[in-house]
């Protein structure tokens, strides 16, 4: 490595992913001299990022002094993260590890626009911060799941069918405003980075499970249908950000069923927990919401079985496409239709559909995370986001490293 590929960001990211954790190891790794070395790793110290661990053997040797082991130190900040569903939200503050240090969830209804939203956000986040003792000035991010399309370069949610009111709102800005406000903040604002729901449930249970499957695919089915894709430990977003929106992808044969998005025959309108709350509505059981048919299910509801199951083969029937074209290792089925019966009826479909050289090799799994999953994905963001190298590079520099 040479210049910028050895700078103190690369560095860092040697020790956090563990390929190179004492200042031997970096020298190897690098090529850089024992005193470049070392003041590069001043600057990561002067930063409060890195802290000394136990003392690790010397390699190939089975003598001499052990080396100290270096650690990312993720005690020395935190994260804000937050899940906005169409109608319940989950925030917490989080560890630059992925631990919850405070949580709390309640109604929230996306369709009270981003303005309401975003400033009763602020206002759970402030009140966390307070829970755990943790100063304003230790929040080194925000980072937000919404259950829409997102455009990652620019921030923006992108016609969203479930999110009246938030296409092209600037939620970056409007969120540090409010944020601001709450704790009297001063100097710069706090980084706010957001995106997909499914993307960021995606990321997170890769990283939580499923580290060594190079091709991960993940479907959500809750109020509407997504999916996210990692692809070599990274985040598929497409063009600008409309990857995954299978939801609406179009069934030839159910012309008649008018989706949220305004069109008809997509398969959300037919297979989503709107779509399912609708249908035992009109068989005569009062079903109101997703949460109104997760209910039913968990209750073993014969009517809610039998249509979450046929919900997962229209699912099914879509995602033999999906698999064919993408050839994941794991497919994940989460979100509140993610039980038995739906996941018989996707595997039906898809097993019954696809080639068996297309699922020889594939795994069809269920959400280890759970609920916390897209809340999760959205601190991990922020924190890889942060101490990416170039990244971390600029930020030494602002701080006089």
């Amino acid at each position: 490595m040479t210049g910028n590929q050895a700078s103190a960001g690369h560095l860092l990211r040697l020790i956090r992913d563990g390929s190179a954790t004492t200042r031997g190891a970096l020298q190897r790794a690098t090529g850089l001299s024992r005193s470049t070395v070392g003041h590069r790793l001043d600057q990561l110290f002067a930063a409060g990022w890195l802290r000394e661990g136990a003392t690790a053997p010397v390699e190939g040797s089975s003598g001499g002094r052990p080396s100290t082991r270096l650690e990312f130190d993720s005690e020395h900040a935190v994260v804000l993260a937050a899940d906005l569903g169409t109608s319940h939200t989950s925030a917490a503050v989080v560890d630059l590890a992925g631990n919850v240090l405070a949580e709390r969830s309640g109604e929230m209804l996306i369709a009270d626009g981003p303005g309401h939203v975003l400033d009763t956000l602020a206002r759970w986040f402030a009140a966390l911060l307070e829970q755990t003792g943790t100063p304003a000035a230790r929040v080194c991010g925000i980072g937000l799941s919404v259950p829409g399309p997102v455009d990652w370069e620019s921030g923006l949610v992108v016609q969203p069918p479930i999110m009246p009111g938030w296409d092209g709102y600037p939620v970056r800005e409007k969120l540090q405003e409010a944020w601001a406000r709450y704790v009297s903040a001063e100097g710069p604002a706090v980084p706010v980075l957001l995106d997909n729901d499914a993307n960021l449930m995606a990321y997170a249970e890769q990283r939580a499970a499923h580290r060594d499957c190079s091709a991960f695919l993940l479907v959500k089915v809750s109020t509407g249908i997504g999916a996210g894709v990692v692809a070599d430990g990274r985040l598929y977003r497409g063009i600008d950000g409309g990857s995954g929106d299978i939801g609406h992808i179009r069934l030839h044969d159910c012309p008649e069923a008018l989706c949220m998005c305004g069109s008809y025959g997509c398969l959300a309108a037919v297979a989503s927990g709107r779509a399912l709350a609708a249908q035992l509505t009109d068989a005569g059981i009062a079903t109101d919401s997703v949460s109104g048919v997760r209910d039913h299910l968990a209750a073993g509801q014969p009517d809610a079985v039998r249509l979450a199951r046929e919900a997962g083969r229209r699912v099914g029937e879509v995602l033999v496409t999906v698999v064919t074209l993408l050839n994941p290792g794991v497919l994940m089925i989460a979100g509140d239709l993610a039980g038995t019966p739906f996941l018989t009826g996707v595997r039906e479909l898809l097993y019954q559909r696809a080639m068996p050289r297309t699922t020889a090799h594939l795994s069809v799994v269920t959400s280890r995370l759970g609920e916390r999953a897209g809340l999760l994905g959205a601190a991990a963001i922020v924190v890889e986001d942060l101490y990416a190298p170039d990244r971390a590079d600029a930020r030494l520099a602002a701080l006089g490293g």
